[in-house]
């Protein structure tokens, strides 16, 4: 509480522009319903979840000031901060305040009214250990009776003083000076010292040395009971583990001299220069060989959809049979897979994966645009396409649906920002260099980011780089244009700049006498589907080749063309005239097409009388069986075995039925019997309460301008949001508010209103949710559907309905673009 007032009075105290600022960072916050407020603005801004949705955008100094300031705990000085930190020249003083600016910027940590720092709470608890130092002593005394305190006092020479709360003070003063702390472990008995100067080195927690059945007695260990006598470590009685060393203490025995890391500056690289000309160049051959190899893969999964794996994905054989059609590597056929699913040009249909009807429409644009679609969809993939074995090296399979990996797309924004730092005109002689920065930009993907890292040659992150490469994103280990308007998420720029970079599509062939049709650049639909269907394709890239025989001719008659429509396609597609050789294989292969005809036929009639069966096949009563005669003893129907007996027989025949091998077939009927009838799901129309799908779906609100929010927001009266209304204050402004604060009553009422005005407007939300384990998780719900006292959604962290009870909502976020 009494960070969310001093982040409210901070806030109050800003000019509109620098609280537009604010309020640009931190969007989440500002998102509908807009906070009323300065008071209601700190109160969402101080949600963890809402913090939890900063902490990726910021680069390795922001963290490492943030967890030396957790350290200290709040509030602490910017001179203690500084000392800690090692800021001891104006460049390193300099820098510090750089990143305690751009802290404040995100409202993680401001200066309250005395020129301390604050910090936001649930900042704070991102770290159980902030700099390996456990809890304050003040936090550690909570516990500890006002006895123990006077021995404690006592032990260390001090007189206690009368009450409870002046001797945690005393002992506080005591143990914040380092130097009569270092002055008292000098006189301590060897192991004593040695005991507290390992566990000052040592993470709290970390399990003791030795193991025992039952709660550890700390006094056993050498040194313990000395250093228990006069407060250097404290003993946890609610939980099992080792004493507690408080943080004040460790930090006086690690000296003055130990610092906590601070790195303002990103690791160095070897660069070597590189003018615009050549990135352009080398980022245009590789978005065109890209974008050719995706046509190409895509292609393939419309021609023959693959089959998916029992277990989910795409399997090594499948994906090695597109790479083969396409003439691509296994790489480029997992990224170009992965980059189409996301882009809604595949999806899954039963057991296999096809194109859907936008890959339709997109496989007639121009290679420019269909690139731009999935350069678009790889910035954002939650995953990394080309990481194709797991730590046991076991095959991965493509498009399997696996877990979200937020620590991915970390690691291609850390990319990206990496490389836009580096000087202009510059590149890294190497991409493997690109690894550290990526950790100094972006540091959580280096904690989570599993599928980001290639332990197979040690390289932090170059299944990421591969892929950049691949996509011409990096060239010349610089950022392309393509990586720049990538990294800004200018799409309109970033669409300019491939129909720049990527020549468009190719609608001639030159065709050989050697019966091959060489493309250059990448073909256009029209004449890779002409290509695909008359000939084989032997290879794909910056040229593609195709190959003509008598197989691809026939393909094509099979499908219904003519000789004269394929000769005239292909005079239409060719550079010059057709060669003879082509013209005679298409004679040829025509003349011998359809020579043996295969029939279809449910069933055969045949007899000895061929009057008999010529009556049949005339006979208008019998017309529905299509019947059609071949021979004057044979018929054949279009009907089956039974159903044509059935006819017969009620038109007065007598026919009997044959089995496989061509005996008389013995008929006896057999008892009819069912399955039990099964009750049908409830649908979704009855969740919905017989509400029309239409109206459940709302666009977007409009986006917010912080600029505008933060003049209102100022010149709204600096007090405390109003009472709710179940605390006497204005009605409830829907009925959906008042029955969702009825039921979810750890709410506030900021969040009542925020998901009453998703529910009624159809839009997705965040929300914190602790389920009956216990367990706490940050879930994103879409399709929400109130039914007291529980809300039904689609949570799209399990992919599937979901069932929740209001009153174990904990907070409520907006959900953000990415």
């Amino acid at each position: 509480m009494k960070s969310r007032s001093t982040l409210a009075t901070w806030l109050g105290s800003l000019d509109a522009s620098r609280l537009a600022r604010v309020l640009g960072a931190r969007k989440d916050a500002a998102s509908p319903p807009e906070p009323r407020s300065v008071g209601e603005l700190a109160d969402r801004l101080q949600r963890p979840g809402s913090v939890a949705l900063v902490l990726p955008r910021l680069a390795l100094p922001h963290l490492q000031v943030a967890e030396a300031l957790a350290a200290l705990g709040t509030p602490a000085s910017r001179d203690a901060l500084a000392e800690l930190l090692g800021a001891v020249d104006d460049a390193t003083t300099r820098a510090v305040d750089d990143v305690l600016e751009v802290l404040a910027d995100h409202a993680l940590v401001w200066p309250d009214g005395a020129g301390q720092l604050r910090m936001a709470g649930p900042l704070r608890q991102v770290w159980d250990a902030p700099l390996g130092l456990d809890a304050p002593l003040e936090e550690l005394l909570a516990g500890t009776t006002s006895d123990e305190l006077r021995g404690i006092l006592a032990a260390l020479g001090v007189k206690p003083p009368g009450t409870k709360p002046q001797r945690v003070a005393a002992l506080v003063k005591h143990h914040s000076d380092p130097v009569q702390l270092a002055s008292l472990v000098a006189k301590a008995p060897a192991a004593a010292r040695k005991l507290l100067e390992r566990r000052a080195e040592a993470a709290p927690g970390q399990p003791p040395r030795f193991i025992m059945l039952g709660h550890p007695d700390p006094s056993l260990e050498p040194g313990a009971r000395w250093a228990l006598e006069r407060g250097l470590l404290f003993q946890d009685r609610h939980r099992y583990g080792p004493a507690r060393m408080p943080a004040e203490v460790a930090l006086a025995l690690r000296g003055p001299g130990r610092h906590a890391p601070f790195d303002p500056v990103p690791p160095s690289a070897r660069l070597a220069s590189v003018t615009p000309a050549e990135v352009d160049r080398e980022a245009s051959a590789a978005a065109t060989a890209f974008a050719s190899h995706a046509a190409s893969v895509l292609s393939a999964c419309s021609a023959t959809a693959p089959t998916r794996l029992k277990s989910g994905g795409i399997g090594a054989r499948e994906l090695a049979r597109i790479g083969k059609a396409a003439h691509a590597d296994d790489a480029v056929v997992r990224l170009a897979l992965e980059t189409a699913y996301a882009a809604g040009l595949l999806g899954q249909d039963g057991d296999r994966v096809a194109p859907t009807g936008a890959y339709d429409a997109w496989a007639e644009q121009e290679p420019a645009e269909q690139f731009a679609v999935l350069l678009q969809a790889w910035r954002n993939l939650p995953l990394t396409p080309t990481q194709a074995r797991d730590e046991d090296d076991k095959a991965l399979p493509a498009l399997a649906g696996a877990a979200p990996c937020h620590g991915c797309a970390r690691a291609r924004h850390g990319l990206l920002a990496a490389a836009a730092a580096l000087p202009a005109g510059q590149g890294v002689r190497t991409t493997s260099v690109l690894g550290p920065l990526i950790a100094w930009h972006s540091p959580l993907a280096d904690s989570s980011s599993r599928d980001s890292r290639d332990s197979r040659d040690g390289i932090p992150f170059a299944a990421v780089i591969r892929e950049a490469e691949l996509l011409g994103v990096l060239a010349r280990g610089a950022l392309s244009a393509l990586g720049i308007h990538l990294r800004t998420g200018d799409t309109e720029g970033l669409t300019i700049e491939c129909r720049r970079l990527l020549p468009s599509a190719t609608a001639t062939a030159r065709i050989g006498t050697d019966l091959t049709a060489v493309v250059t650049g990448t073909p256009s639909a029209r004449l890779a589907a002409l290509l695909d269907l008359v000939a084989d394709r032997e290879t794909s890239g910056t040229a593609s080749v195709w190959r003509f025989s008598a197989g691809g001719i026939r393909r094509a008659l099979d499908a219904g063309r003519v000789p004269e429509d394929i000769t005239a396609d292909l005079a239409a597609v060719a550079a010059g005239p057709l060669p003879q050789p082509l013209s005679y294989l298409i004679a040829d292969t025509a003349r011998g097409h359809g020579r043996v005809r295969i029939a279809p036929a449910a069933c055969v009639l045949h007899g000895d009388e061929p009057a008999l069966l010529a009556e049949l096949a005339a006979d208008r009563r019998l017309a529905k069986l299509g019947l059609r005669q071949l021979a004057p003893t044979v018929l054949l129907s279009r009907s089956a075995i039974d159903t044509t007996l059935a006819a017969l027989r009620a038109e007065g025949y007598a026919p009997v039925a044959e089995t496989a091998e061509g005996t008389v077939r013995i008929e006896k009927a057999r008892p009819r019997r069912t399955a039990a009838p099964v009750p049908a799901p409830r649908g979704v129309g009855a969740r919905d309460g017989g509400r029309n799908a239409a109206t459940r779906a709302a666009k977007a609100p409009a986006a917010i301008d912080p600029d505008t929010l933060a003049t209102q927001l100022l010149a709204a009266p600096p007090t405390t949001p109003e009472p709710a209304p179940f605390d006497g204050g204005p009605p409830f402004a829907t009925d959906i508010e008042e029955i969702v604060a009825g039921w979810a009553k750890r709410l506030p009422y900021g969040d009542v209103r925020q998901l009453a005005h998703a529910i009624d407007a159809g839009l997705a939300i965040t929300v914190e949710y602790v389920a009956t384990s216990g367990n706490r998780t940050v879930r994103t719900l879409s399709r929400l559907t109130l039914d007291p006292p529980y809300l039904e959604a689609w949570c799209h962290l399990r992919d599937a309905e979901r069932v929740f009870t209001l009153s174990r909502i904990h907070s409520v976020m907006s959900v953000m673009p990415a």
